[in-house]
């Protein structure tokens, strides 16, 4: 059976180290289980935030060269395709895992602005005392847990992560990652939306005029808004999702170029080779050669 992108199977591997956690809503555990990761790009179907105290590491997000090291955290949202290449001995970090519905669940205002950062930039640096202040809330998580008997231990876990939230929101504006502070506004709304439901169609649909009749809304209308939450078009971030899939696939797969067409709902071989070289300037046979890699 052909290989191709794999999502990353942490229930497995977190079995292997000491956790805590509410269910998959949310999990804790401070051991690295980065070795399925190395050398081999793999999707994540969950939410992972890295509270890095010391080291180094280094590797790929969604294809892109990315490096973090302590102190730092690193944010890897549901759906990115990563890659671990480098792992330096002192790695030391925290490991939270958070379920879709559990962030679903959260509903607060500063989520947008956070992802729509680290989507970009997934690694971010931070002091000292920010440090200490990641490590207190994560310690507060843990001390939580220990009370599996607390009907209330869920609503405790989304308070203390919406407070996270805001802070890292507030900490990412003081450092200049995003260019103009924000709040939450109808075309913050509409774009999640709308990223939401192209996380879960891009292989299938890359027609503006579907999302927008999705999301009942005017192409035009959907456009700008897109465009002024976000400084790209709708057309912009479909592409850039199914290019990302398709140069995932194209050198970490054993799978053909032909059934990478049909994975990616191409009508046919040619046409997904022409929309491939139209948006990276190669077609993807030569992609998938070691000079274009």
């Amino acid at each position: 059976m052909n290989e191709t992108i794999r999502f990353f199977d942490w229930k497995e591997e977190i079995e292997k180290v000491g956790m805590q956690s509410i269910g998959d809503d949310l999990i804790l555990f401070d051991q690295p289980v980065l070795s399925s990761v190395l050398d081999h790009p793999v999707k994540v179907d969950v939410t992972t935030i890295i509270i890095c105290r010391q080291g180094r590491c280094r590797g790929t997000v969604n294809l892109e060269p990315n490096e973090g090291e302590g102190p730092g955290l690193i944010i890897l949202p549901r759906n990115s395709i990563l890659q671990f290449k480098e792992i330096s001995d002192d790695f030391s970090s925290l490991f939270i895992i958070m379920s879709e519905s559990f962030l679903n669940s959260l509903n607060i205002e500063e989520k947008m602005p956070l992802w729509m950062s680290v989507r970009e930039t997934p690694y971010i640096p931070v002091t000292e005392e920010e440090l200490e202040a990641l490590v207190i809330y994560y310690e507060m998580l843990k001390n939580a847990m220990r009370f599996e008997d607390n009907p209330y231990l869920l609503n405790t876990a989304r308070h203390l992560t919406i407070a996270f939230f805001y802070g890292m929101g507030y900490s990412l504006h003081r450092k200049g990652l995003r260019d103009n502070k924000r709040t939450s506004s109808r075309s913050d709304v509409i774009l999640e939306r709308f990223l939401n439901q192209l996380r879960n169609e891009y292989r299938t649909h890359r027609s503006l005029n579907h999302y927008a009749d999705v999301l009942c809304l005017s192409p035009k209308y959907l456009s700008k808004m897109i465009t002024e939450s976000s400084g790209k078009s709708p057309v912009q971030w479909i592409k850039e999702y199914v290019i990302h899939e398709a140069q995932a696939l194209l050198t970490s797969s054993n799978l053909t170029i032909q059934q990478i067409s049909d994975e990616l709902n191409f009508p046919s071989q040619s046409f997904f080779g022409k929309y491939f070289k139209r948006y990276t300037g190669v077609s993807p046979k030569n992609y998938r050669s070691q000079e274009f890699r």
